[in-house]
């Protein structure tokens, strides 16, 4: 894999039914490097079958976390929110305010002693899990929780409503604290999250609004450039980022800050670019520092550890296997640098299985990945590929680099 190139590597998949097709996007901090790569086709309702394009509109799934963390880190820079304060979550989020601990045995719930912060939410330190990646947690819930009636649809206070895991502040575990974060956010600032980022974040860098939208997706020149509108996926859920039968978003109501949004790769990258230039257009420059620095803390920091270094690790690790990881606000964090590819301090994360991004400041270079399975999903393809994009895009950055040093 080391030598494999995007270019040859994509298209044997294309070639294979591996995959449909691949759009992928790097910049480095001035703009003056861009490499994008667009390969395949996208298949519409109608069975039509179209080249691949930039602007094509993908769904974000897991990847949405980082548009809402920094809606809610704007929410912050304005006075609505604070990052550390309690009282902004027994302000703005009374639900989960003495939020009961469950044991890892299921039997027994016991009251917090820490206080959740938006800091925790937007750093998956507050104890908040997915149910489905934790069984006993997923018993609970199926023991307490009333099943949902077909055609309904639950807010995120009702489908988030389950107990911690552990004590906040004390560990790291994948789950809703950015669905929560988003919600935060509206009740500060009386208006949706999406509404919000096409305020925010759209109308700053240039993407056109219907490029950035929540599910459902309306309007029907963006619907027709959605890469899984396709006879797999008739209602536009991202069955083909998932991989699996996807309800998730026929089951929100409302904009979920975790999962619901979907963007085209054209956008995504100005907001990975902006991050990486810290260009003042998103955010407070001493805000973008503060999302590149590990929030995890000495408490919390072995167990964290655990988890990561743990059985199901790979699932977090996002491709950096073997190096020091913490997490930063918005996404995984490297605290070592690995010669030749991701610095120091880089932030990361993806969306689904087939979704992958990154800024890496120390080397000046951001990047992602949007790919388009074939169904069913060959998952270790998937991870494989990926990983191919996030080595060779930087073996590309370098060589670029040498032509511009022998230019001089």
């Amino acid at each position: 894999m080391a030598n494999q190139t995007i270019e040859s590597t994509f298209q044997a998949a294309i070639s294979a039914s591996k995959i449909n097709g691949v759009v992928i996007c790097a910049t480095n901090t001035t703009g003056s490097f861009t490499y994008n790569h667009i390969a395949g086709s996208r298949t519409l309702l109608s069975g039509e079958s179209l080249p691949h394009q930039l602007n094509d509109i993908f769904y974000l799934a897991s990847a949405t976390k980082l548009i809402t963390t920094i809606a809610a880190l704007q929410a912050i820079d304005d006075g609505h929110l604070s990052l550390d304060s309690p009282d902004t979550i027994s302000q703005f989020a009374p639900e989960l305010v003495n939020r009961p601990i469950l044991s890892p045995d299921g039997a027994t719930l016991t009251p917090p002693t820490n206080r959740i912060t938006l800091r925790q939410l937007l750093s998956h330190t507050s104890g908040l899990a997915y149910h489905f990646l934790h069984p006993y947690l997923s018993a609970w819930r199926e023991k307490n929780q009333e099943p949902l009636q077909p055609g309904h649809r639950r807010p995120v206070e009702e489908a988030f409503a389950y107990p911690l895991i552990f004590e906040p502040g004390t560990s790291w575990s994948y789950g809703p604290n950015l669905d929560w974060a988003g919600r935060i956010l509206e009740r500060a600032t009386n208006t949706t999250v999406g509404q919000h980022v096409q305020e925010r974040i759209c109308k700053p860098l240039g993407i056109p609004a219907q490029d950035a939208q929540f599910y459902p997706v309306e309007g029907d020149e963006p619907r027709s450039r959605m890469v899984d509108l396709n006879p797999s996926d008739p209602e536009g859920l991202g069955l083909a980022v998932v991989g699996v039968t996807m309800d998730m978003n026929r089951r929100s109501e409302g904009d979920f800050g975790g999962h619901g949004m979907f963007m085209s790769a054209e956008g995504y990258i100005k907001v990975l670019r902006s991050l990486l230039a810290n260009d003042g257009n998103l955010l407070r420059k001493e805000t973008v520092e503060e999302m590149f620095r590990d929030q995890i803390g000495a408490e919390g920091e072995e167990n964290a550890r655990g988890v990561f270094d743990g059985p199901t690790g790979i699932f977090y690790r996002v491709g950096t296997e073997g190096v020091k990881v913490g997490h930063g606000l918005g996404g995984l964090l490297t605290l070592e640098g690995v010669d030749g590819w991701y610095g120091e301090r880089t932030l990361t994360w993806g969306g689904g299985l087939s979704f992958a991004w990154f800024v890496d400041r120390s080397n000046g270079l951001c990047g992602l990945c949007a790919i388009q399975p074939a169904m069913p999903v060959d998952v270790r393809s998937l991870s494989d590929l990926k990983n191919t994009f996030r080595q060779d895009v930087y073996r590309k950055f370098e060589k670029w680099k040498k032509e511009e040093k022998r230019k001089l």
